[in-house]
């Protein structure tokens, strides 16, 4: 058993380079970019708000909020995971809704309807 894959034949790449170019595809695109490129930024401007609070307002950081041990350091720590956590769970909707159907009618043109 090979992993190598062959090379797909002259009228197969000429297909793909066509469904590359096609208006499905660039709706594909654009909808996964529309999601994915914002997303990313705001994720990361919330990251780098979490580090720059904890290298520059650690009295802001050190408040404690509940008993000894809580404070705003932790809370926003923790709020790292439950953002990440957000986000997955709200791309998993938004792929089923506008990513997945585009994705599957590609796929259905270039097998023919075939799986």
């Amino acid at each position: 058993m090979s992993t190598d894959t062959p090379a797909p034949t002259s009228t197969e790449a000429e297909r793909y380079l066509a469904v590359q170019r096609s208006d499905e595809f660039v709706r594909l695109r654009r909808a996964l970019r529309g999601f994915v490129f914002p997303m990313t930024v705001a994720f990361f401007l919330w990251y780098a708000l979490y580090v720059i609070l904890s290298a520059y307002a650690r009295g802001f950081m050190g408040t404690k909020l509940f008993g000894s041990n809580i404070n705003v350091a932790l809370v926003f720590g923790l709020l790292q995971f439950v953002s990440t956590f957000l986000i997955a769970w709200y791309y998993s909707r938004y792929a089923d809704r506008k990513v997945d159907p585009l994705a599957d009618r590609i796929r259905d043109e270039i097998t023919g309807g075939e799986q």
